[in-house]
Formats: C-alpha cells, structure tokens, sequence
C-alpha cells in the first residue's frame, strides 16, 4: 500500500471488523464508520498543515495541541472516555543514532486510534505491514500491547551493543588509556539519551494498564505488565551501564594523575641529579682569579670524572630510595 496523498496528512488507515478483516481506507472515506468495526487507525505525518485541523475535527484542540507538539515525553493522560499516549522507540532510520529517540503520539478511544508522527518508527512500520496481510491486533487494548512490545524489543539489542561497546572499552583500558576518554565520554551521553526517556515510558505504560480499564482487558493488562517488566530490567541495564562507566572514567583519571606524577617524579630527580653539577660548573665557571686547574692540562678531564661520581652517587642513592 501507497502512502496516501491527501489534504490532512493521513500517510494509511485501516477499518478492522469484529472478524480481523482489516479493509485500507483512503483520505476520502475517513468520516465513514461501519458499526461492524472494532476499531479504526488513522496515522498522521505532522509535518503536514492539515494534520492539526483533521485531528481537532475528530477530538477537540487539547488533544489536537498534545498531539502536535514539537517535543514530547512519554505519558499517559485520560482524557473524558479516552487516552492520550506519548512513547518513544529508539531511531532504527538510516544514518541516524538510536538513542535519538523516535516519538509516536496516540489518542485512543474505545473504536479509534488515531496516531501522530514526525519521523518514522520501525514498530509503526512493522504494525502497518501486518494490516496489509490481514494479521491486525484484534482489539484497541491488542494495538496497544502490540505496539508496546514492538517498541520494548527493538531497545533490547541497541542496549546489548552499549553493553558490548562497553566491555570493549575496558578491554582496550588494559593497554593504555589514549584516546578511551572521547569514546567514554560518547557511550555516557548516549545512556543519559535513552534513560532520559525510557523511564518515563515505563511510567507511562503503567499509568495506561491502571486507567483504561475500558481499552484494556485482563489479559492485556497482564502483557502491559510483562512489557513494562522488561523496561524496568533495560533501565536497570542502563544504570548499570552508566555505573560502569563512571567507574572507568575515575580508572581512567586515576591512571592519567599516576602517569603524571611518574613523569614529575622523573623531571624531579633529573633536575636534583644535575643540581649539583649545574653548581660545581658554575662555580668554577666565574671570570675571577684563583680558579684551581687553570695551568694544568688534565683540569679538564679530572672535572669531568670528578661530575660523572658525583652523578652516579646521586643516581644509586635515588635508586636506594626506590626513587628510580
């Protein structure tokens, strides 16, 4: 199926009866509604003008307001017999990076789901390609669950990676910290992105399992729950990500304040081994009379050995006091 070209933004709907036919709809036959349906869904690109408009017409300017929003967290809102849903699902879209997290705003009554995107979701997509073959939710509460745990899966393996990028990070930690600090610092804004949102959307599904008790039946709520357990172990992942990394960053701060203070330690006893000898050369260096072995053709030489003593005894005592 086409995406539809309207005046309202409708990018595909479909009817779906008691029976799971599901029947494509087009721009034009919206306002229709068979009573033999269990529900109709109408999804929206935003960018579109009419979207708004088309929305108001069928709920009222709140919710047309919420939906339309620039910038969205997750939540749920009943709003008189339905409910108003904000989620976010990780950007699975070409190019882009998954923790910029992709928004889907829905408005659910008891026979209509209306949805609203900016961007493409990749469980929207793969809801949408199972209307087209005939395998619809049966239910408003089975889109919901359906929906939900598309989104959920699809975190799992961005998380796993994190998970894996990290161990190799504290793998290449073992040879040397050049370069680690930049990486590190990439893999904890990345786990703040994701965090940022998916507690909210746990707070949110639970919210929607307590109060739509007229979308949801016992069965689904009992999904809802299992879906929202499996968000708490990811956020629980993710702490422990972020943990991991804090520990890293102070190993890796530790390691870089001990490879300075090696290198101080060694400028130190390099300037207190040539000190003495700095002061003998500049003693015997000033231009006033009574310098000793100024006539004698080993002064010279004798110097030299007498510096090179006095340095290697200076460097064996520094060794005796495990300086070098």
């Amino acid at each position: 199926m086409q995406e539809i070209e309207n005046k309202i933004g409708v990018l595909h709907a479909f009817d779906v009866s008691l029976e799971g036919t599901v029947t494509a709809l087009d721009a034009d036959h919206l306002g229709e509604f068979p009573e033999g349906n269990a529900y109709r869904w109408v999804h929206l690109d935003l960018e579109h003008s009419g979207a708004f408009d088309w929305i108001k017409s069928q709920t009222d300017e709140t919710v047309a307001q919420a939906l339309t929003l620039d910038d969205t967290r997750p939540r749920h809102v009943r709003h008189e017999n339905a409910s108003l849903l904000n989620l976010r699902g990780v950007n699975l879209n070409p190019a882009a990076d998954p923790e910029d997290m992709v928004s889907i705003r829905l408005w659910i009554s008891e026979r209509m789901i209306i949805s609203a995107r900016l961007r493409k979701l990749m469980a929207i997509v793969t809801l949408k390609e199972q209307m087209e073959t005939g395998k619809a939710p049966s239910s408003v509460g089975d889109f919901l669950t359906t929906l939900s745990d598309g989104m959920t899966e699809r975190m799992t393996p961005v998380i796993d990676e994190l998970v894996d990028e990290l161990d190799a990070l504290e793998e290449t930690s073992l040879d040397g910290i050049k370069g680690l600090r930049g990486k590190l610092a990439k893999l904890r804004r990345s786990v703040i992105a994701l965090r940022r949102y998916i507690g909210p959307q746990r707070d949110a599904l639970l919210r929607l399992s307590a109060d739509a008790q007229n979308l949801i039946d016992d069965s689904q709520k009992t999904n809802l729950r299992e879906i929202v357990d499996r968000i708490t172990r990811l956020m629980e992942e993710l702490d422990a990500i972020r943990e991991r990394c804090g520990v890293m960053n102070d190993q890796l701060a530790d390691a870089r304040a001990e490879e300075m203070n090696r290198n101080m330690m060694v400028l130190s006893v390099v300037a207190a081994i040539f000190l003495p000898l700095g002061f003998l050369t500049g003693l015997l260096g000033v231009n006033v009379g009574g310098i000793p072995g100024t006539n004698s053709p080993f002064a010279f030489a004798i110097l030299c050995l007498l510096m090179g003593v006095i340095g290697g005894a200076i460097t064996l005592y520094f060794k005796k006091l495990n300086w070098l």
